[in-house]
């Protein structure tokens, strides 16, 4: 009866979200209740906001400290029904090894020469120098990625400054696509779970092969047609430029001939 596959993310360091499944021989209308407590609470509390989806139970409480702190609490959670015939279930779990950022937000992109850069926002939440990030790209014409990890240092500021990164060396007839995943540094949280990527973004045109067929198939065609145009232009230009010579012959022939017609009439 008692709950089971317990699961708890800590969202940006701001919220605690668990979820569970029901025990096998719990009845269908079981009531889960879940409460929370670490050092510094005086008494457990109730976790409120919960939710059911699919069969699996869930609840979210705030879970936040001051964004300088180093070191958080380890926290017990309990899950019952007001009935004695649920089993209660009991946990503790170490916090920064539930930790995940959140999406990288406002990833803008720009272009200058052969070179894109690539900014985003920087959390609110954590600690200075606790996240690295990852930026995936890929070339929307050869449809593949690439992956470059990104770490911040605080004495590297002035290498990567404003969270943003350069992609060198780039096709300026090629599309390119870009996102970001945040996940936290094994200095500051033991955590192995990266943020959602961020939204995607393209810079560039992605180059249609049709258009390029179209052309390799239309510019010889127009070719051939402008070549036998401009020669029936030159043959009917040099006739007017040059016009035939007659040939003697055939005047001669012609003259001969209405004579021989004159003098067969004079006879008759």
């Amino acid at each position: 009866t008692a709950a089971v596959d317990l699961s708890c993310v800590w969202h940006n360091l701001e919220d605690m979200v668990c979820t569970w499944r029901p025990g096998e021989n719990a009845s269908s209308d079981t009531n889960y209740t879940l409460f929370y407590w670490f050092h510094g609470l005086k008494n457990p509390k109730k976790c409120n906001n919960y939710s059911i989806h699919q069969g699996i139970f869930g609840c979210v409480f705030n879970f936040s400290f001051p964004k300088v702190t180093n070191t958080y609490p380890a926290i017990s959670i309990l899950i019952r029904d007001d009935s004695e015939e649920i089993r209660p279930v009991c946990a503790s779990k170490n916090p920064t090894t539930l930790v995940k950022p959140a999406t990288p937000r406002q990833v803008t992109l720009s272009k200058i020469n052969d070179e894109i850069y690539v900014e985003w926002s920087e959390s609110d939440t954590f600690p200075e120098n606790c996240l690295f990030y990852e930026v995936e790209y890929r070339n929307g014409d050869l449809d593949t990625a690439q992956i470059a990890k990104v770490i911040f240092h605080y004495l590297q500021l002035t290498v990567v400054e404003n969270n943003y990164m350069s992609i060198p060396s780039i096709d300026p007839n090629s599309k390119y696509i870009f996102k970001v995943r945040a996940k936290p540094k094994p200095a500051c949280y033991s955590s192995e779970l990266y943020s959602d990527w961020s939204e995607e973004k393209s810079i560039g045109e992605k180059v249609d092969s049709t258009f390029y067929l179209v052309l390799i198939i239309t510019i010889p065609l127009i070719v051939a047609v402008s070549t036998i145009i401009l020669l029936v232009y030159l043959k009917r230009l040099k006739i007017l430029i040059l016009p035939p010579i007659p040939d003697p012959r055939e005047i001669l022939k012609r003259m001969f001939g209405e004579q021989n017609e004159d003098s067969q009439v004079s006879k008759k």
